[in-house]
């Protein structure tokens, strides 16, 4: 991709999943990558994107920030009226407001840059089992596109809505069964794996996207077609 040598670049949640593939893709394209994530990983600094003091701490060691791709998050399975009170608020504090944290962070320190979400297809469509997290990251998608409008022309943002990924969060929760009976119902009849949204999202940070902003774009195998 053109324009990401040399870049600064911060991932959350960069210790697994479309994190760990992200950080690998911006250094395979020449980048600095710093990963934010709740536990220890390789040029990792440890930080719950939940605690905005923690959340500062963090940027204050990073510096200046070209790229940030706000990824980190969680998702809890149960139905809407199960959900507990306390997990309804780790989810969204995880999911949106430590997205909200990141990026006013990462945007103070940039003078010209890019400001990357992982929203999620659960954003755009309701799924049922997951109504704290689908409400999460319906929030990621319209902070992106309000950002997208204030931080202009000097940043980019944009959400990427991943639809079902093969990650580690999605072993634990779904079983080969689960995980068959989705692909049936998928056009391209698979999960994709974490490297097509690293791909993505190392697309949208170049200098080939350059006018790309405000866009909530899906990466779902032809799920919400």
């Amino acid at each position: 991709m053109r324009g990401l040598e040399g870049k600064r670049v911060v991932v959350t949640g960069g210790t697994s999943g479309i994190g760990e593939a992200t950080c690998r893709r911006f250094r395979d394209e020449g980048a600095s990558v710093v990963s934010i994530a709740a536990d220890d990983g390789e040029d990792n600094i440890v930080c719950d994107v939940a605690d905005a003091a923690q959340v500062e701490r963090a940027f204050e060691r990073i510096g200046a920030v070209d790229v940030l791709v706000a990824n980190a998050g969680i998702s809890i399975r149960s139905p809407f009226l199960d959900i507990r009170e306390e997990d309804w608020r780790r989810v969204l504090d995880v999911n949106l407001t430590g997205v909200f944290h990141c990026a006013q962070q990462a945007a103070r320190r940039m003078d010209e840059g890019v400001i990357l979400m992982t929203a999620s297809t659960n954003g755009l469509t309701g799924h049922e089992s997951y109504a704290d997290y689908n409400a999460s990251k319906a929030g990621v998608i319209l902070l992106a596109r309000t950002m997208a409008r204030e931080l202009a022309p000097r940043i980019r943002v944009n959400a990427v809505c991943p639809g079902y990924v093969l990650t580690p969060m999605q072993r634990a929760e779904y079983t080969d069964e689960m995980l068959d009976a989705v692909n049936e119902r998928i056009p391209l009849k698979r999960h994709a794996d974490p490297t097509e949204i690293a791909a993505l999202f190392a697309f949208l940070a170049s200098d080939d996207a350059r006018y790309i902003t405000g866009a909530a774009i899906a990466i779902d195998g032809g799920e919400t077609a």
